[in-house]
């Protein structure tokens, strides 16, 4: 069943308020089960716009240590500036 339209522009302002830190990378640490691009579990990819703001600004804020931890930070802060 379609959303009302007033229901879907929500959504979609509701998705556009925090963009994926996607940078096109997508290779994954399978060990970590975290992609290497953007830090990201598998799960929370599948999720993302689903989630909430509240729920993708945690993410966001523990995505520099993923990335310190697995691979450096010079690079991926350059890229979430972007975001």
């Amino acid at each position: 069943k379609e959303k009302p339209g007033a229901v879907r522009l929500l959504q979609s302002i509701t998705d556009m308020a925090l963009a994926s830190p996607c940078g096109d990378v997508c290779r994954f640490n399978r060990k970590a089960d975290v992609c290497v691009g953007c830090f990201r579990t598998t799960t929370e990819i599948r999720q993302w716009r689903k989630l909430t703001d509240y729920r993708r600004r945690e993410i966001l804020a523990d995505l520099a240590r993923r990335a310190h931890k697995l691979k450096g930070v010079a690079d991926f802060k350059d890229r979430l500036a972007k975001v």
